[in-house]
């Protein structure tokens, strides 16, 4: 069986380097790290998302914000809030949580957000950076950048020649975690939903990553013996072994036709999913340390 990469305890790594960061960085006279959260309407599963981000927000010692707006909110008033954020000293964080309504162009909100603050990593600057091999002053993606870390825990930093395919070209997911690995010196292949002949791309791969939104889509013989598999894919599925109605989560990658195979494998849930939140931790302690005109920490 393959080594099964915990995400659950590297985010906790994350998250007490960030507490330390935070305590460092007050005694540096640099006040709180300051993150702002920004949710319009009343989506149940954003509900939560935004909950625990401003608890572990809290958790790290930051200056902790939340904004909530109407569902009917204009995108003029959204648009006002996210200016005033950009204003004030004390933030260093913005995210807009994604979906918004239908009305509200998401495209034009996250190009609001000032590059310093964009710890999301979704302004054309941040992306620009990263396309052209700047990852190293760039806020990148919360998750990607987190997968990247579980990667670098099993292969080390140097992945120098490896095989990389990333299933999934979303700008999110898939194009960062390309790019990273460009950056880290792999040979990548992006595929995607109509690839011809997936899996015989993806038995090529020493590095696998899955997100592509589809349940289970990448089964175990798709897997080179040896190779390490990102699951990026979050999906809830009917469980009827539970009883009916219930249901459970389940990734991209068929886990256990995958994991008699992988050298290395995340789970799902426990995996690339607690990374996302410290990332974005990471993020936001940074950009204060940038405003307090202190060298840029690491992890």
């Amino acid at each position: 069986m393959s080594e099964v990469i915990d995400g659950r305890k590297m985010s906790a790594e994350v998250i007490g380097k960030v507490k330390a960061l935070t305590a460092d960085l007050a005694a540096k006279g640099g006040g709180k790290p300051g993150l702002a959260v920004v949710i319009v309407g009343e989506d149940p599963a954003s509900q939560v998302y935004v909950a625990n981000k401003s608890r572990t927000a809290k958790e790290c010692g930051f200056h902790s914000v939340q904004h909530t707006l109407p569902a009917d909110a204009a995108e003029a008033d959204l648009l006002k809030l996210i200016g005033e954020l950009n204003a004030d000293p004390a933030i260093h964080g913005i995210l807009v949580q994604l979906p918004v309504p239908d009305h509200i162009d998401s495209g034009k909100v996250i190009q609001t957000i000032a590059p310093e603050k964009d710890v999301d990593g979704f302004t054309f600057v941040n992306v620009g950076k990263l396309g052209t091999g700047e990852a190293e002053t760039a806020f990148v993606p919360c998750t990607p950048a987190g997968s990247m870390l579980l990667i670098e825990r099993v292969r080390g930093k140097d992945l120098s020649g490896l095989n990389a395919v990333v299933i999934g070209r979303s700008n999110i997911v898939g194009k960062p975690m390309a790019n990273l690995l460009l950056a880290a010196n792999c040979t990548v292949t992006v595929a995607h939903s109509r690839t011809k002949d997936l899996a015989a791309l993806a038995r090529t791969a020493d590095i696998l990553v899955a997100a592509v939104g589809r349940p289970e889509m990448v089964k175990g013989d798709w897997v080179k013996p040896g190779a390490t598999v990102i699951d990026v894919g979050i999906n809830r599925i009917p469980a009827p072994e539970k009883s009916e109605g219930k249901t459970r989560l389940v990734g991209d990658v068929a886990y256990a036709g995958a994991a008699e195979v992988a050298g290395a494998i995340t789970p799902v849930p426990g995996g690339v999913g607690p990374m996302t939140i410290a990332m974005l931790m990471a993020n936001t302690v940074a950009s204060a340390y940038l405003a307090a005109g202190l060298a840029r920490p690491r992890f």
